[in-house]
This record gives C-alpha cells, structure tokens and sequence, in this order.
C-alpha cells in the first residue's frame, strides 16, 4: 500500500512539475516573444553583436511596449535581452562590445535581460 501510494505522488508531482514549466514558458520566458515594427538597428562598438529594437502593439486595450534582441554576428544566434511596457522608443547606447544602455537599463548582451515583469 505504501509502494503505490509513493508512486502516486511521485507522478502528481512530475504532472505538477510539467504543468508548471509549460505555464512558465507560455506566459513568462521573454524569448517566446517576436518583434513587430523595427524601429532601431545598432551595431556593437567590436562588430561582434546587432541589437535591434523593435516596437510591439498590443492591441486597442493596451498600451505599446518595446522589445530588444541582440545577434551574435559571428553564430547568427539571436536572444531577446530587453521588454518593457509600456513604452514607446528604445534610446540605446553601447558602452562596449558587450554592455549596453536601454531606456537607462545597463545590460551585458551575454549574460543579462530586463523583463518589466520581474522586477
């Protein structure tokens, strides 16, 4: 009896688990989200990276947010670093070949993202 009781809630937790990946994923991980409008394109001081920053609507209800993604110009690799609503412009500046400044949020394109979410 405790065999199968054990294996029962071995399972209820891994269904748990799976549940709760897949709720993350779909409504929380910022590399789901795509790029509407393109509203600025800037090439990294060393040519290694391309930020583009893009401005996304989201409908009659809400307001404009801006999305940013960085390239890897050298893997063609490209991960979103930077969402923020609302918002409607990105002013970007590159501090170096690996730090930037978006909207006053200093990120290092390797290891770093602002989601306005996650405080």
């Amino acid at each position: 009896m405790k065999k199968k009781l054990l294996i029962f809630l071995l399972c209820a937790l891994a269904i748990f688990a799976l549940c709760a990946y897949g709720v993350y994923n779909l409504f929380f991980d910022i590399q789901r989200i795509k790029g509407q409008e393109k509203i600025q394109e800037l090439t990294s001081p060393d040519g290694q990276y391309t930020l583009l920053a893009y401005l996304n609507n989201g409908g009659a209800t809400t307001n404009y947010a801006v999305l940013c993604s960085v390239k890897n110009n050298q893997t063609g690799k490209t991960k979103n670093i930077y969402w923020n609503y609302p918002c409607w412009n990105a002013e970007v500046t590159w501090l170096d070949g690996h730090t930037v400044t978006i909207n006053g949020i200093v990120l290092n394109v390797g290891s770093d993202t602002f989601d306005y979410r996650n405080p």
